[in-house]
């Protein structure tokens, strides 16, 4: 008698409705990591991509003309912007400025026409106090009546400027972040070379980032690797004063700086003392002031990529190529080096990342020629109150972080696939 059988499948030992409870216990397993992540993504959502959103949104929208000058856009609307415009616009500009109920949407226009011609803030509130005018007047008479308030309403360039911005959506401050501009006619061109500013700040928060990343990477490579040959317990005393200044305001350690290396500071005073200078040197309220400063409170942000990476690197490597006939110092270069570009590359990033969106440091250690593109976004927010050209300018830092970011990330991985 032969014993041997073949057993049946598993799932026929199993009950009927076996495969439908574990699919329902594996689905009420997703459902609960779901939700254990959702007030992650939640607060991900509403704290930072709600705003990177409304800033691009305001960064192409103009609601200061199209919410209070509606008719007078319609009116506009066929007229060739290079003749008058006809007595309907100011019949029309006349009704739309009666029609403002808060003085504030008034300066808010007001200030938006300056930014495109001077003097329209002081015409556009002249014109708003004046109103409103005698009912039944004509269009003509209303347009006579305005010329009498303000004779400048008889220049073409005001109403150029209210057709161009009557329109909701804009690329205007956009096109002016890169030193671009639509011309009455509503074509992009370059602005004068002595207006064109927004390049030159561009190119000067990429040239004083770069030099903060090199200096990081100069100073903290040797303390990373100084650190990564120490023991567990020799390394976390020293990492905690690697971290110690972020356990202080970057005010505090700006102030800090602004009496070491003042004129009559520490720095001055020792190497005065030591011989190697005779009189002071400018090191406060200039570009080097603010390197100095940036590399300091930057440098930990360079140190922690480059020492989790060298952790991890094998010593003996080292030992083998000096073993193989190889010099300490080709050793070095030529093993060791390659291997910890991972870090290099993660600590160089995120330094040059962080560098180009600094604020305090150049406002307060630096000159005028040594502001960068932040200065200016703050500008624009605090003192001009237009928030429209700080959300282009925010842009243009948003896209270059995401563009260095895409070159990291591509660098990364073909660095990967040949390795």
């Amino acid at each position: 008698m032969n014993l041997s059988t073949t057993a049946p499948p598993a799932s026929t030992l199993l009950p009927a409705d076996l495969a439908g409870q574990l699919k329902r216990a594996e689905r009420r397993k997703r459902l609960f990591s779901i939700s254990l992540t959702m007030p992650l993504l939640v607060f991900l959502v509403v704290i930072f991509l709600v705003p990177i959103a409304a800033l691009l949104m305001r960064a192409v929208e103009n609601p200061e003309v199209a919410n209070t000058l509606g008719r007078t856009g319609a009116a506009l609307a066929q007229w060739d912007r290079k003749t008058p415009p006809p007595d309907a616009a100011y019949a029309a500009v006349a009704q739309d400025l009666a029609a403002i109920q808060e003085q504030s949407d008034a300066g808010a226009l007001a200030r938006r026409l300056n930014s495109e011609v001077s003097g329209a803030r002081s015409l556009v509130m002249n014109t708003y106090r004046a109103l409103p005018f005698e009912q039944g007047l004509t269009t003509s008479q209303v347009r006579a009546h305005m010329l009498t308030i303000d004779p400048r309403w008889d220049d073409i360039s005001y109403w150029q400027a209210i057709a161009k911005n009557s329109e909701r959506w804009t690329p205007d401050y956009l096109l002016t972040a890169v030193d671009l501009q639509r011309n009455a006619q509503g074509e992009i061109t370059r602005v004068p070379d002595d207006a064109a500013a927004f390049g030159r700040i561009l190119l000067r928060t990429f040239q004083i980032s770069a030099v903060v990343t090199l200096f990081a990477l100069l100073l903290g490579y040797p303390l990373a690797y100084w650190l990564s040959t120490l023991t567990a317990r020799q390394a976390n005393m020293c990492m905690i004063l690697v971290l110690v200044p972020f356990w202080t305001s970057i005010l505090v350690r700006v102030a800090a700086w602004i009496v070491l290396l003042q004129s009559n500071g520490l720095v001055n005073r020792a190497l005065m003392g030591i011989g190697l200078i005779d009189s002071p040197l400018a090191l406060l309220f200039n570009r080097l002031g603010v390197i100095i400063a940036m590399v300091h409170i930057l440098l930990p942000f360079m140190i922690l990529p480059l020492y989790s990476v060298m952790k991890s690197v094998p010593p003996t490597y080292l030992r083998a190529a000096v073993s193989l006939g190889s010099s300490p110092l080709a050793a070095f270069f030529k093993v060791y080096v390659p291997q910890t570009y991972p870090g290099i590359g993660a600590g160089g990033l995120l330094v040059f990342i962080l560098s180009i969106g600094y604020y305090v440091t150049p406002a307060l250690l630096g000159g005028a020629d040594d502001q960068m593109l932040s200065y200016y976004i703050a500008q624009y927010t605090n003192v001009n109150v237009n928030w429209g050209m700080a959300c282009a300018l925010g842009a243009v830092l948003l896209f270059t972080t995401l563009v260095l970011y895409a070159v990291y990330r591509r660098v990364v991985k073909s660095e990967l696939s040949l390795g």
